[in-house]
């Protein structure tokens, strides 16, 4: 008889531009988009940026984490093809985050949220302790911190408009330096040129009103707030950029700091979308670090 797991392994794609999407209903009524790749028994849910869907992953991030465990992608309430409306507070985010989990019967989860994912990853960590193995906050600050309500005027232009550039997602992205840029290039590259069929839908301004909003209510600073994180039990792992001008590195080192089992890694001559420009160095410290708990 053939196991669960070794029907996993055969039965899906390994790729994440071979992946369909695919959809799941909610006890909540929200229809989510997602897609599954690879294979193992406590699967890494990755929880998106910014205005982001499915397709704002990197593929060579996600096949090199693939490479040793099954990686689910979704939309959140609203966010692209899944269903409703994005909320805009982090708290109900996290509400629906942990309904796509329940609506594809998993008990456990490693997570890892980046930028306003790395939110919405802390909020399920102290909704639902007991779904989660392990965290990974890639870009991450910790609500109430001073300093982050509201994002710099530069950062806005870039990418809180209408449309985004590619020359405004390249300076939030990525660090203003030769080597830097061209990683941004080759990722944008793959991002944005590599899947050409089954495309997600994009994301509304409605979904970038709220996502804002959620963000803005998040970093109010409050410095009582700070003390909600210290109930994070699971081991962590806080990863950035050293030249993030979204989400400042000393935000990433105040979190480490805060949580009681944590370990942070700043990745050099990179900016927001380190862990695209550094794929390979950042999916082996995530494998590293997810295998101590295998």
């Amino acid at each position: 008889m053939t196991s669960t797991h070794e029907q996993r392994a055969t039965e899906m794609p390994t790729r994440y531009a071979d992946a369909s999407t695919q959809r799941v209903s909610g006890g909540n009524g929200v229809e989510y988009a997602y897609r599954d790749v690879g294979a193992g028994d406590v699967p890494l849910v990755l929880l998106q940026h910014f205005r982001g869907n499915l397709d704002n992953w990197d593929p060579a991030l996600v096949d090199a984490l693939v490479a040793e465990r099954r990686v689910v992608t979704f939309d959140n309430d609203g966010v692209a093809a899944t269903t409703g409306a994005t909320p805009s507070t982090i708290e109900a985010m996290a509400h629906g985050a942990i309904a796509f989990v329940e609506a594809l019967g998993l008990r456990r989860v490693d997570l890892l949220g980046f930028s306003i994912g790395s939110f919405v990853a802390q909020e399920i960590a102290l909704i639902r302790p007991d779904l989660l193995r392990r965290i990974v906050f890639a870009s991450a600050a910790p609500q109430g911190a001073a300093g982050m309500h509201g994002w710099a005027p530069q950062v806005i232009e870039a990418v809180g408009g209408p449309q985004t550039s590619p020359e405004g997602y390249l300076s939030v992205f990525f660090a203003p330096t030769a080597t830097s840029l061209e990683a941004g290039q080759q990722a944008a590259g793959r991002i944005f040129g590599g899947r050409t069929v089954d495309r997600d839908e994009p994301t509304t301004w409605q979904t970038r009103q709220a996502q804002y909003d959620a963000v803005c209510a998040w970093g109010i600073p409050n410095h009582a707030l700070l003390e909600r994180v210290t109930g994070i039990q699971q081991p962590v792992f806080v990863a950035n950029g050293d030249s993030d001008p979204m989400i400042l590195p000393r935000y990433s080192h105040l979190l480490a700091g805060l949580l009681p089992d944590a370990r942070l890694k700043i990745y050099p001559d990179s900016a927001h979308g380190f862990l695209f420009q550094h794929h390979s160095e950042f999916a082996a410290d995530v494998q590293a670090f997810l295998e101590e708990a295998d």
